[in-house]
């Protein structure tokens, strides 16, 4: 079974920028056989700084994730961060994501799980690959039918990730889909001066060790222009690499 795989830019800076990188994962898709999900946030709600952009917010947000959705026949992913919006992410996303920080918080995951839409749960930066089991449980206890989870490093001393990539053979035996974050786990959280830093070169060892570890998808966030991105730029992919790389992980 091919992996699952998820890419797109950070945070919706534009319509432009969408439909650039919709664009591309259609030829890709058109060229690998693959169905990859295309990913934007609307409301980035926990960036560094209170003078970090944040999105347009989740109207204007999910009105051009629904066009985006019907005019490139792709698959939507974003995250909520507030129990009142999985309702109306729901009506235009395949999947809804509950960020990291935010996957103990019974009531959001109670919500997103009511939707009846896949469930994608980011393993916390603080948490163990097993300590998932528990989250998965609230999901599942209120109706959820598919759940994933995803790795994406946990703290190592301060502005510092490190993925401990049993993690991933520890959360399959909870779900039986398990992604692997590539690019925000090469973050280094608060390190950029009021904004996040991260080491992009290393996303594709990210992704080659994570299959090494068994996991079966894999999270990209993408920009043909990274270091001008509004959002996480330092640790996000370059557009035109995504190819080589989701090609690599398909015959390796």
């Amino acid at each position: 079974m091919q992996p699952i795989f998820i890419a797109g830019p950070c945070v919706i800076e534009s319509w432009e920028l969408l439909c650039v990188v919709a664009e591309k994962l259609v030829e890709i898709n058109k060229k690998l056989g693959t169905n990859i999900i295309f990913k934007a946030s609307f409301d980035k709600a926990n960036r560094t700084s209170i003078y970090s952009f944040r999105g347009p917010g989740m109207r204007q947000g999910l009105k051009l994730l629904a066009d985006i959705k019907s005019k490139y026949n792709l698959r939507i992913l974003t995250d909520i961060h507030e129990s009142h919006q999985a309702q109306p992410v729901g009506e235009v996303c395949d999947v809804i994501q509950i960020p990291a920080f935010l996957c103990r918080q019974t009531d959001l995951l109670v919500a997103a799980a009511k939707t009846g839409k896949t469930i994608n749960i980011k393993k916390a930066q603080f948490l163990s690959g097993k300590d998932m089991r528990y989250p998965v449980e609230k999901a599942k206890e209120a109706g959820a039918k598919e759940v994933w989870l995803t790795e994406r490093g946990n703290m190592f001393g301060y502005n510092n990730l490190i993925v401990d990539f049993r993690n991933i053979p520890d959360m399959k035996e909870i779900v039986p889909t398990v992604i692997m974050d590539c690019t925000h786990s090469v973050q280094r959280p608060g390190s950029g001066n009021g904004k996040t830093g991260g080491d992009r070169q290393f996303v594709p060892a990210m992704a080659l060790a994570a299959k090494a570890f068994g996991a079966t998808g894999y999270f990209f966030e993408v920009h043909p222009d990274p270091d001008n991105g509004l959002s996480d730029g330092p640790n996000m992919l370059e557009l035109e690499k995504l190819e080589t790389l989701v090609s690599t992980l398909i015959n390796a």
